[in-house]
């Protein structure tokens, strides 16, 4: 099996091609053709072949934020454990603290970084993903993210 390619602030966003660029693509051109058949000749047939476009949009939309937001209960769950392990006694007190986004974005930091990133952050009221995952030197992949 080939290696995968080290992780980085740059490329650990994951697009899936199938979803993104097929599946998207095609419910919207439906979606798009099934509303302008259903405006320039509405019949109960265009009205419900719409109304099954936009169902089919929201399918779509649903599994995606479901997905992710079982996989943020997980990410909760895995970085409070990994605080309790690598924290120091007067940090551990303060873990119910970080907000979803903090964890989600110190899930990249290294072990070793963690515990002075993770004060840092908390000391500066610093809540933003993106400028979090920044501040990472020592980048932690993760390639099981949805």
């Amino acid at each position: 099996m080939a290696e995968k390619m080290p992780q980085t602030f740059e490329n650990h966003a994951k697009l899936v091609p199938l979803f993104h660029y097929v599946l998207l693509p095609i419910l919207l051109i439906n979606l798009f053709l099934a509303l302008y058949r259903m405006f320039t000749g509405f019949s109960f047939y265009t009205g419900s072949d719409a109304a099954m476009a936009i169902g089919l949009i929201l399918v779509a939309f649903f599994a995606r934020v479901f997905a992710l937001g079982a996989q943020d209960r997980v990410i909760r769950l895995e970085e409070r454990l990994r605080m309790h392990r690598l924290f120091p006694d007067e940090l551990k007190a303060k873990i119910d603290d970080f907000t979803m986004d903090q964890l989600a974005a110190l899930r990249f930091a290294s072990d070793e970084e963690l515990p002075s990133l993770a004060k840092r952050i908390l000391d500066d009221s610093i809540v933003d993903r993106k400028k979090i995952k920044r501040m990472i030197t020592t980048w932690r992949a993760d390639y099981q993210r949805l």
